[in-house]
């Protein structure tokens, strides 16, 4: 091979070796990401079944807006 080769395939050389870097990075952002939405969803989940004990039983349809306030 000559210089020119050489010089050609080693330029190949380091851009590969920064995309898998750059790769790795993405993926570790990726995991980190899908982490937290986890979290978050399952933070939801919470949310609402607080939100649904919360919640009267005063049959269906029964809601705040329902009931007639005291100055009627």
């Amino acid at each position: 091979m000559d210089a020119n080769t050489d010089n050609r395939m080693e330029a190949l050389e380091v851009r590969l070796a920064f995309q898998d870097e750059l790769l790795d990075a993405l993926n570790a952002t990726v995991a980190r990401q899908q982490k937290e939405i986890d979290l978050l969803q399952q933070q939801i989940r919470l949310l609402y079944q607080q939100f649904r004990n919360a919640q009267p039983d005063d049959g269906p349809g029964a809601s705040p807006r329902d009931d007639i306030p005291p100055h009627y």
